[in-house]
């Protein structure tokens, strides 16, 4: 069995909205074998009307910074094998 480790880090990072309520981001690291490194951005904005809970924000930033993450990864794959075929690639299923 060949098996590989990578690592994804996720940063996040909380202020006070100029608007009200707050705004977090985060930061999805993802490190492969290879030292290759890609990077999500996720944001997150509570309203000032809604209840503090630093939790919810937390969450969704770090969602997105991972749905970010996902695309990312899946252009380089495309690339790559572009690269490797020397034409288009379609991903299926």
């Amino acid at each position: 069995m060949n098996e590989k480790k990578w690592s994804v880090d996720i940063v996040i990072e909380e202020h006070d909205s100029e608007e009200g309520g707050s705004k977090t981001r985060a930061q999805a690291r993802l490190r492969t074998s290879d030292t290759d490194t890609l990077v999500g951005i996720g944001r997150a904005r509570r309203n000032p009307n809604d209840p503090e809970i630093p939790e919810v924000g937390d969450e969704l930033a770090t969602a997105r910074a991972l749905a970010d993450l996902s695309h990312q990864l899946i252009e380089a794959t495309v690339s790559d094998l572009e690269a490797a075929t020397h034409g288009r690639v379609h991903l299926t299923g």
